[in-house]
């Protein structure tokens, strides 16, 4: 798998990233090019490239691809800036990373806090949750689940005493990350978790170089690896689904953009995201045939 992780904010890219995309005059208009962005993983990439199909197949404007745009503070800056018109995001992300807000509430209520914010502070809209939800996995071997009788992340705070954890720079620093869930079970580690590269989590797991990892509820390759999701007895994840962030400004001069996006409204089931995700990271398949034949299946471009 190339990126198990969880929703990238990536703060520590670098300077050199924000500065390139800072606004400069005339770059917020695109000449009728509607520009989709992406952060630095698989998911989102297919995601992407979702948008870019729809709105080439139901508007016939001219869409430009930006993906690999690092995590949701970099996407950010390019949306604010006008260097990107859409990227895709997760509500609890959005909640947490960006509006700082305490990470509760239903997924009704988290996506309205959300749309009113982004909207209010912003001048972006959100569209209709695409129906698949991605929120944070702590992920095991499914050997040892097996063997130590583990369902939940309770049972297993009981022995994490002799575990190594690994993981993502952002996990370890954002507010729903390691901090709040290791007081919330009483997760305690042999040593200091490993911050590790999204990219290689899954690899260090199934090597036996760490016991536990933060990964995401819609990686295609878990069962593959024999991995196991313990479940979030305590519910101390929000939800996190997924919908397009688009700018209100491109939405004025192209509003058949938003119209054509809500066509994917409720169409991408967990199940869904897991077997698209599986073909681009397990069977290597390009993304853009993975999602042309996902969106014929569904009708949504002939």
């Amino acid at each position: 798998m190339a990126h198990f992780r969880p929703r990238a904010m990536a703060i520590g890219c670098g300077l050199l990233a924000v500065v390139l995309l800072l606004p400069v005059a005339g770059c917020s208009e695109h000449s009728g090019r509607i520009v989709v962005g992406s952060k630095n993983f698989t998911e989102q990439l297919i995601l992407g490239e979702l948008f870019a199909q729809v709105i080439e197949a139901q508007t016939h404007l001219p869409v430009e691809r930006r993906f690999y745009l690092a995590g949701t503070f970099i996407c950010q800056q390019a949306i604010l800036a006008g260097r990107i018109d859409i990227y895709p995001e997760y509500t609890g992300t959005a909640l947490t990373a960006v509006l700082k807000q305490q990470p509760s509430g239903n997924k009704q209520d988290v996506y309205q806090r959300v749309k009113q914010a982004y909207e209010k502070q912003f001048g972006l809209t959100l569209g209709p949750p695409l129906g698949f939800d991605d929120t944070f996995a702590m992920v095991i071997r499914g050997e040892d689940a097996r063997r130590l009788h583990l369902t939940t992340l309770s049972q297993a705070a009981a022995f994490t005493s002799h575990w190594r954890a690994g993981f993502g720079y952002e996990f370890m620093e954002r507010s729903d990350g390691y901090k709040g869930l290791a007081a919330s079970y009483g997760l305690r580690f042999a040593d200091p978790p490993r911050i590790m590269d999204l990219g290689l989590l899954t690899r260090a797991l199934v090597q036996r170089q760490v016991d536990l990892i933060a990964g995401n509820n819609t990686d295609g390759l878990l069962p593959a690896l024999d991995l196991f999701v313990l479940e979030d007895d305590h519910h101390y994840f929000p939800p996190y689904e997924a919908v397009a962030v688009m700018r209100k400004e491109m939405l004025k001069r192209h509003p058949e953009v938003k119209r054509a996006l809500d066509e994917l409204a409720g169409q991408i089931s967990d199940e869904d995201m897991r077997r698209m995700n599986y073909a681009v990271d397990g069977q290597h398949r390009d993304p853009s045939a993975v999602v042309r034949e996902f969106l014929s299946e569904r009708k949504v471009i002939e």
